[in-house]
């Protein structure tokens, strides 16, 4: 989970503007990059600047109640959720998400991954970094995870006005930069998007990299006072170009208007939804369309009268329908709004949207007396042997259902795939080499991800 914030004073100095430079935007010498970058450009005519959001339901998201139902199966695995038909044809989905309906032939929904890791941090490190892991438990990954490699496989190919990866929080549980080190992690947005006051000033980096630098009390201020502090500091008068350029990363127009909400239309925003879940679905289509290269919000903790915190219903932690009749409805406005956004805006060529959890959860319904309720009520545990994942744009072709399921949801039928061959789809999308070696934790050369092919449907 994301640690908690903390402040500390410092003064401002010069090396602190280069670092908060090179390290606020995900990247780790950010001088010589650009110098580097400069050279490349000229050497290459490199231009690719497709992106990922990665909208990620931590906790475990059911298949049975989402993208793939049983209807036939026997009640006490198929549930009360039924299925409804779709604008794709031979693609029913959750009668809770009529809105995923009306866009389907914009989706393409994959219900045949699986993975062997039931535990929400190996789990979540598994399907992001493509590595079984060794320490089952530990909340940060011990390889690098999806959006830390981007950040750093990118290095150098992608517009120097936005960072490259940003995030809602510091990491996935079970997500990290491991080996690659914390300059990797996420330029990080805090606070609720939908709040009256959410500002650009809320984005601030990861605490682990904020333990790194003296002057942590500069960054707090962001982009709306940093401008200011320069000019008073006279630091810029002491940088060559290519350090007026890093520092300048913070303080640009262009980034500093992809994170303001309030420039976005109204109407715009209502259709998402004037919640957080909208909103920060929202966020991420302004941060992809101004060129940042991967994001990754999480729609958890939505305080949702009914809903749990995020998709972990065990039958101890909430009722499983209850909960899905209330998280349904917003998950279904913000997802829905999201696609047909970056269709109508001729984003779907560049942009590719992957929605998925860590595993899915058990096909058998476990009823178990409730913590808060005390009643028996419902319930469905972690489940790594079968799970749906929704994917669009990417210049794909859609209305697909990918692979299919066994009677009760146990197991894949057809098409069997794992998460390593999501992985190297969208590696192969962003241009990215899966097979590069990076260091791991003891320092020996291994491939982004040990297997794994582009799926051919999404091809």
């Amino acid at each position: 989970m994301t640690a908690p914030t903390t402040a500390c004073r410092g003064p401002v100095s010069r090396r602190s503007f280069l670092e908060a430079g090179s390290l606020a935007l995900g990247g780790l010498g950010l001088s010589d990059l650009l110098r580097g970058r400069a050279a490349a450009k000229e050497a290459t005519g490199l231009a690719d600047d497709t992106s990922v959001i990665l909208i990620w339901l931590q906790g475990g998201p059911s298949h049975l109640e989402t993208y793939d139902l049983k209807p036939e199966a026997p009640i006490d695995y198929r549930g009360e959720c039924n299925p409804i038909a779709t604008a794709a044809p031979g693609m029913d989905i959750c009668e809770h998400l009529p809105m995923h309906a009306q866009v389907a032939d914009k989706i393409n929904v994959i219900r045949s991954i699986s993975h062997g890791f039931a535990n929400h941090a190996a789990g979540a490190g598994r399907f992001l970094s493509g590595y079984n892991p060794f320490k089952l438990l530990d909340p940060l990954g011990q390889f690098p995870c999806l959006g830390p490699v981007v950040s750093k496989m990118l290095e150098g190919r992608r517009n120097p006005a936005m960072p490259r990866y940003v995030a809602d929080a510091s990491n996935v549980y079970g997500g990290g930069s491991a080996s690659l080190g914390p300059a990797y992690l996420p330029f990080v947005v805090g606070g609720d998007p939908n709040a009256p006051d959410f500002k650009v000033k809320n984005l601030s980096l990861s605490p682990t990299i904020k333990d790194r630098l003296d002057d942590r009390s500069l960054l707090r201020k962001a982009f709306d006072g940093l401008n200011r502090e320069i000019d008073q500091s006279r630091v810029m008068d002491s940088m060559d170009k290519y350090d007026r350029e890093a520092v300048s990363l913070l303080t640009s127009n262009k980034a500093q208007n992809a994170f303001d909400l309030s420039q976005e239309n109204p109407k715009v925003r209502d259709k998402y939804g004037r919640h957080k879940w909208g909103q920060r679905a929202l966020l991420a289509r302004r941060l992809v369309e101004a060129g940042t290269s991967f994001v990754t919000m999480q729609m958890q903790n939505p305080s949702i009268p009914g809903a749990i915190g995020n998709w972990d219903i065990h039958a101890v932690n909430g009722h499983l329908f209850d909960d899905a009749r209330a998280r349904l409805p917003v998950f279904d406005q913000a997802i829905a709004a999201l696609v047909e956004d970056l269709y109508q805006r001729g984003l779907d060529k560049k942009v590719m949207l992957i929605v998925s959890g860590e595993f899915g959860r058990t096909p058998r319904i476990n009823p178990q007396k409730g913590t808060a309720s005390k009643v028996l009520q419902p319930g469905r545990d972690h489940y790594p042997g079968a799970m749906s994942v929704l994917v669009s744009g990417g210049g794909m072709q859609t209305g697909q259902v990918i692979g299919s399921t066994t009677a009760k949801g146990e197991r894949p039928k057809d098409r069997k795939l794992d998460p390593n061959d999501l992985l190297a789809t969208i590696y192969r999308f962003l241009g990215i080499d899966y097979a590069e070696m990076v260091p791991d934790n003891n320092g020996r050369p291994v491939p982004l991800i040990p297997f794994g092919t582009p799926i051919r449907e999404l091809l």
